[in-house]
């Protein structure tokens, strides 16, 4: 991790938000989103995950770096956003229940909006039934779920079985700290819709680039 992003994470936990601001500005040379959410949001709150697991910070600590995330992340999405209105495919995107971890959820929505999606962002903890419903209703092209821990992905993949056969078929999408250490292949091959999992925010550009291209899609059981 970044010199940068240790600095940031201090300034989080600190509850000093303008300075992270400024911060930011001073390493960002343009309104490049991956930089800003993979090189220092991403591992300055892993970094005060990591400080929050070793009881080195209080709940209120986490709570208060988080909070401050989000802001930053919103106010950077009301300077850069767009109207280009791209080709409007539609994403859903929650955190399966129990799950409260939601930053990486709001990243991921900004980068679906920067390709012109569609995007309903449902927030953390969305138990299964009401995910259900609202993707029977909306029937988005892709459903995107985060984990972020290992006792969460019972969950995870009753929610991927479910999802994957509502009306659509839609693609299902895993991310979250977990998604690079766990397996679909059984919830994969049990309906059409295809499950991929995304370790991170650029597979994320990728994948979404090739598929405004036509190039096709990234199957992560390849």
């Amino acid at each position: 991790m970044s010199d940068h992003s240790i600095k940031l994470a201090n300034l989080l936990l600190s509850g000093e938000e303008q300075l992270a601001i400024t911060h930011i500005h001073t390493v960002l040379t343009e309104n490049d989103r991956l930089t800003l959410y993979e090189d220092l949001l991403t591992p300055a709150m892993t970094y005060i995950g990591k400080l929050w697991e070793r009881n080195e910070i209080t709940v209120a600590d986490e709570h208060l770096a988080t909070a401050i995330c989000d802001f930053i992340i919103s106010d950077f999405e009301f300077r850069s956003s767009s109207k280009e209105q791209g080709n409007r495919k539609k994403v859903m995107l929650f955190g399966v229940e129990g799950e409260e971890h939601y930053i990486g959820l709001k990243m991921a929505s900004a980068v679906f909006q920067e390709f012109g999606w569609s995007v309903r962002y449902l927030g953390p903890n969305l138990p299964l039934r009401h995910a259900e419903t609202a993707a029977n209703a909306w029937q988005p092209d892709v459903i995107a779920m985060s984990a972020a821990l290992s006792y969460r992905l019972p969950t995870l993949k009753k929610s991927v079985q479910v999802l994957s056969q509502t009306a659509g078929h839609p693609t299902v999408l895993i991310g979250g700290r977990m998604a690079p250490h766990v397996h679909f292949e059984e919830e994969a091959a049990s309906g059409p819709g295809q499950v991929i999992i995304m370790s991170n925010l650029r597979e994320l550009h990728r994948w979404l680039t090739f598929a405004q291209e036509g190039v096709g899609t990234i199957n992560a059981f390849s």
